[in-house]
């Protein structure tokens, strides 16, 4: 399914390396989404990442507050370390991440 989705592939391999707390885990055949868990691992949403270029990703998950590394061994400041987790907002679609 992945090899025929040429934007979601190079996202998968070449980006999601360098965010912090966003892991790939494959599953054969299953249309690729990306599913946000809270911090006790509990499902909070699932979003369709088919029709979406690498770039919408990318854009997609620093909004969601995911932190990019310069580099993908490169650490991770303090304040980053639970992200994108953060106290619930008000007005906020994403107040559980």
């Amino acid at each position: 399914q992945l090899n025929r989705l040429k934007e979601v592939k190079a996202f998968v391999t070449q980006d999601i390396p360098f965010y912090h707390n966003l892991v790939m885990k494959h599953l054969p055949g299953a249309d690729p989404e990306l599913v946000l868990l809270g911090r006790r691992y509990e499902e909070l949403e699932r979003i369709p990442l088919s029709e979406m270029t690498r770039e919408e990703i990318n854009a997609l998950v620093q909004e969601l507050g995911f932190y990019r590394k310069a580099a993908p061994d490169a650490q991770v400041p303090p304040e980053y370390v639970w992200a994108p987790a953060r106290p619930p907002e008000e007005n906020s679609d994403h107040a559980d991440l």
